[in-house]
């Protein structure tokens, strides 16, 4: 070991440390958050954040954003290491590698950047092998590292990362910042302010509960596609979306003033994760002097488009986004690194689209759960920032924590396009050169060691889409008709509806608005240009004007009763699109600009037409919707579309003009033009070289200065929003959107300790593949369910019920909502599809919420039995909220998703893994038996991964590896879960 290195882990295990200079400890004490200004007040009496004016309400806290905003005082609080019970305590202002501590000078001299933590200062030769991703957690090791929170033996484990990452080892983590959208943001807000309520309780300070790192939340998810197909869907969405969710509005405008260091950026304004792009992300922070990389958790398992900007950022549950607003370090196994070498160039017309489902497809065969994906190569110079966020936001659907992509020029372009100042651009590339974080192409690299590697020549990438259920189901263009025959023809499935072949030319007529119409299998009803994967890259963007325009100069149209829709990522695509002078193009064939959020992805896709649904439903038509999104998961897009494909949006405006995905793109026309001759999708495909003179000279740096700072007014809804100023929120108990959780209910001081497991029922037995969209569905509330039957009891009327994903500020309704899915498929019953199961004791069979109802009245426990990748799609807290509520206590899964069993274990459920080559099916388990797992009373007796025995009232037993993959994880089990644990916690202090 080199001897600086040496000389700092000894030294930092015997606690002794010499001071920094004011502004460095300030900012050593505050790592994650901007620092306040040096007059500031002491952080143990914090000074009350500004309420903001009416006219402008919230731009004390938006103003200055880029690159060190967030100057609220935060009082500077945190947790402390001790495995198990890591007491809260004031923060400390000593850092173990002081000796690091070294100026960064401007490149033309004059006054310093500031000072950083020098990763070549500690002349340690494994650092050159590092992986960049994982040299982010090595510098954020050696900040935070005080003996306290962060250990020398920490920094130790990462700097030998080559050894300790195959050893699955813990490390702690401390994001620069956290990231919420409306979703997930609305329940995680409710629990702050619900343990402002617990910690009064216990008799400690409310004031206590408040973010310690910036907090940005960006309301995106809410909008729905109601009004399409006009100019003035914009703002009719908009009025719908305020009418339907005031209360949680005007609840989170509450907590925008009522929480420090919280950020709430309004409806209307974009889609979180590429404002995040665009405009919050710093890619190096500078605070009070002190230098060191950007990194942020979110709540959206699409956080990970940022790693696109050279940023570290992966989702997490709800509930650890939470432990790590409050100063708690994050605990997690240090990854693997998958090296994905990329080479050549894409060929003409082949987009960013067909690149990242390639990218996808190989990830997910190669296995990648729980381990960074880091990008190199030649290859990845010839790729724009925006196609390296396309590929970075699909992680969850290829199945990694993120999806790396390292700071180089094409990210400095990026940062000087999207208006960042050429001060803040020079600061960015002097602080990671000299900290060995930058990638030069230019230069010979110094190779880096990968835990395994991967290699693609980009010239392979051929256009294709995903579909028609998962979107790691890779199909090409041109295999794309007989695939879908295939899938008419195949068992009902992944890639199969199991229709006979006497029904597959079915033709059902039907009346659109007194026009004769006709549907058939594999007919287009939704077209959507949606989501952040898609809408942040202007290539594809601008390629589906011109696929518009092309279309339309030869008089093609779209069929009227094909629902479509454009919803930009940010207003800079509205202004891009004009000054191009496409969008009248897209407007022509129906893509009217219908909001400025998550929309169809989320399934917030709006109904279809009447009539459009009574031919679907009537005649039994596998109905298809292709969407430039992320996700296509059954009863996801829309619950008529049982056929979902994801494509780039050029082909997106393709599908919607052929009216069809049973078409062979190649042989077959899309169309008659206005002189009566066939149109192939040839004649309407933009070249490469033709969208990239529209992107240079409609895309520019103004564009993103002016919307951004217009973001800082909101808007007249919005402003107009009067909420309350109290410290503690007012509960209204008539509420159906915002309601106060039971998690607290009865709480004190002592844990509760493990609980047992024992004679419990199975709720609901699975197979492979049960999503959270299958746990906790964020579209449509089902007018037959019980969350139905609970809205109706409260007067709410249908056209009210608005989406299950806008009410999971209501405990009620989620409980209700958990395993609501229409496409839930439990083997209980026996091939039937839907959200019920079996009531063992009585063989009643019921709503999935009923029964569990039914069982906790009973005095009963409950289990769940799955089969490989529970929990997998998108990251929401609820998928394990919504399970506690309904009593489970327990899951035991062949595979978990990453996120979701973390949740799990943050809500004290016990996640259980068959041994290898073993489950339900293979031990004979039928969920007709009663369930014991036999795990110790004392927590103390327990470690991760240990093996567990389980055993049936039939005489089976069978034994298990306990995923609590942490000492931190177990923890929070003793405590009943992560929100009681950090509640004690600071109310310790």
């Amino acid at each position: 070991m080199p001897p600086l290195t040496s000389a700092l882990l000894s030294r930092s295990t015997t606690g002794s440390s010499t001071r920094v200079s004011a502004a460095a400890a300030a900012a050593i004490s505050r790592p994650a958050a901007d620092a306040a200004p040096s007059s500031s007040p002491s952080p143990s009496r914090p000074t009350p954040r500004p309420r903001p004016s009416p006219a402008s309400p919230f731009a004390s806290g938006l103003s200055g954003r880029l690159f060190g905003g967030h100057r609220a005082a935060a009082r500077s609080a945190s947790s402390a290491t001790a495995v198990f019970e890591r007491r809260f305590a004031s923060a400390a202002t000593r850092n173990t590698y002081d000796e690091i501590l070294t100026g960064l000078g401007r490149p033309g001299g004059g006054e310093e950047f500031g000072k950083y933590y020098s990763l070549p200062a500690l002349s340690d030769p494994r650092i050159d092998r590092l992986p960049y991703s994982i040299r982010i957690l090595l510098e954020s090791a050696i900040r935070n590292c005080d003996d306290f929170q962060v250990t020398g033996k920490d920094v130790e484990k990462i700097l030998d990362w080559e050894n300790t990452a195959p050893k699955q080892v813990e490390i702690p983590f401390k994001p620069a910042r956290v990231l919420l959208q409306d979703f997930t943001g609305v329940p995680a807000v409710v629990d702050l302010a619900c343990m402002r309520d617990a910690v009064s309780k216990l008799g400690s300070d409310p004031n206590k509960i408040n973010p310690l790192v910036p907090v940005d939340l960006v309301i995106d998810h809410s909008v729905q596609v109601d009004v399409a197909r006009s100019q003035n869907a914009v703002q009719a969405n908009m009025e719908l979306e305020f009418h339907r969710n005031k209360e949680r509005f005007g609840f989170l405008k509450w907590g925008s003033s009522a929480f420090r260091n919280m950020l709430v950026v309004p409806p209307g304004s974009g889609i979180v994760h590429q404002v995040n792009l665009e405009y919050l992300a710093r890619v190096v922070f500078n605070n009070g002097g002190i230098l060191y990389p950007d990194s942020v958790v979110g709540t959206d398992s699409h956080t990970t488009m940022i790693d696109g900007l050279g940023v570290a950022g992966w989702g997490v549950g709800g509930i650890e986004a939470e432990a790590a607003m409050l100063g708690q370090p994050m605990s997690m196994v240090l990854p693997g690194v998958v090296g994905f070498k990329l080479s050549g160039k894409l060929r003409n017309g082949v987009t960013a689209t067909d690149l990242v489902l390639t990218v996808t497809q190989m990830l997910r065969k190669h296995g990648v759960v729980g381990k960074f994906v880091e990008f190199y190569g030649q290859g990845m110079s010839e790729l724009s920032l925006a196609d390296r966020a396309t590929i970075a936001n699909m992680s969850p659907e290829y199945g990694a924590t993120m999806g790396f992509f390292p700071v180089d020029a094409k990210t400095l372009d990026y940062l000087k396009l999207t208006g960042r100042s050429d001060d803040t651009v020079a600061m960015v590339e002097s602080y990671l050169r000299a900290n060995k974080m930058f990638v030069d192409h230019n230069q010979v690299e110094a190779e880096r060691v990968y835990s395994s590697y991967l290699e693609l020549n980009l010239e392979e990438v051929e256009p294709c889409l995903s579909g028609p259920k998962r979107p790691h189901d890779r199909v090409t263009l041109k295999n794309m008709k007989s695939d879908w025959l295939s899938c008419l023809d195949n068992d009902v499935g992944f890639k199969g509806f199991a229709v006979p072949k006497e029904s597959q030319g079915k033709v059902a007529d039907f009346s659109f608005h007194g026009t004769p119409a006709k549907i058939k299998h594999g007919d287009v009803v939704i077209a959507a240009i949606t989501s952040c994967t898609n809408t942040s890259n202007p290539n594809v963007m601008l390629g589906a004007a011109l696929v518009a325009k092309k279309a339309c100069e030869l008089g093609l149209e779209v069929k009227p009763w094909i629902k479509t829709s454009l919803a930009p990522g940010s207003g800079v695509v509205k202004k891009y699109l004009d000054k191009s002078g496409l969008q009248k193009y897209l407007d022509q064939l129906g893509f009217h600009i219908v909001g400025y959020g998550c929309t169809t992805c989320i399934g917030n896709s709006g109904e279809l037409d009447e009539s459009v649904s009574a031919a679907i439903s009537e005649n039994d038509i596998v109905a298809a919707a292709v969407l430039s999104g992320n996700r296509n998961f059954e009863g996801r897009v829309h619950p008529l579309t049982r056929a979902n494909y994801l494509a780039s949006p050029p082909l997106v405006v393709a599908y919607a003009l052929a009216g069809t995905v049973n078409i062979d793109f190649e042989k077959e026309p899309i169309g008659i033009s206005k002189d009566g001759k066939e149109v192939y999708f040839r004649d309407v495909w933009p070249s490469t070289e033709e969208i990239a003179e529209v992107v240079k000279t409609s895309v520019l740096p103004a564009m993103f200065k002016s919307t951004y700072e217009a973001i800082t007014k909101g808007n007249p809804m919005w402003n107009e929003l009067s909420v309350s100023t109290s410290t503690l929120y007012p509960w209204d108990p008539s509420s159906t959107y915002i309601h106060e959780p039971p998690y607290f209910k009865d709480m004190t001081m002592t844990p509760p300790g493990p609980r047992p497991v024992k004679d419990a029922y199975c709720l609901l037995n699975f197979g492979d593949s049960i999503t959270t969209d299958h746990i906790s569905p964020a579209g449509n509330i089902n007018p037959d369910s019980p969350a139905a039957k609970y809205l109706k009891e409260r007067g709410v009327e249908r056209k009210d019920f608005n989406s299950y994903g806008s009410r999971r500020g209501n405990d009620e309704i989620m409980a209700r909502g958990t395993f609501a899915n229409i496409r839930l498929v439990n083997k209980f019953l026996n091939g039937e599809v839907g959200p019920k199961t079996i009531h063992v004791p009585s063989g009643e069979k019921l709503a999935v919420f009923d029964a569990a109802m039914k069982y906790k009245n009973e005095g009963h426990d409950t289990i769940i039995l799955a089969g490989a990748e529970y929990g997998s799609g998108s990251s929401r807290d609820w998928a394990a909220k919504g399970p506690m509520l309904q009593g489970v206590k327990a899951v035991i899964a062949k595979s978990f998703e990453r996120i979701h069993r973390s949740n799990l274990a943050g809500m004290g459920i016990i996640p259980l893994c068959f041994k290898a080559g073993e489950d339900a099916d293979t031990l004979g388990l039928t969920g007709h038996e009663r369930y014991t797992i036999h795990l110790p009373t004392n927590v103390s007796d327990i470690k991760p991964g240990q093996d567990v025995t389980v055993t049936t009232d039939t005489g089976k037993s069978f034994t298990c590896t306990l995923r609590f993959d942490t000492e931190v994880e177990l923890a929070y089990y003793d405590h009943g879960g992560i929100l009681p644990y950090v509640t004690r916690k600071i109310a310790e202090q």
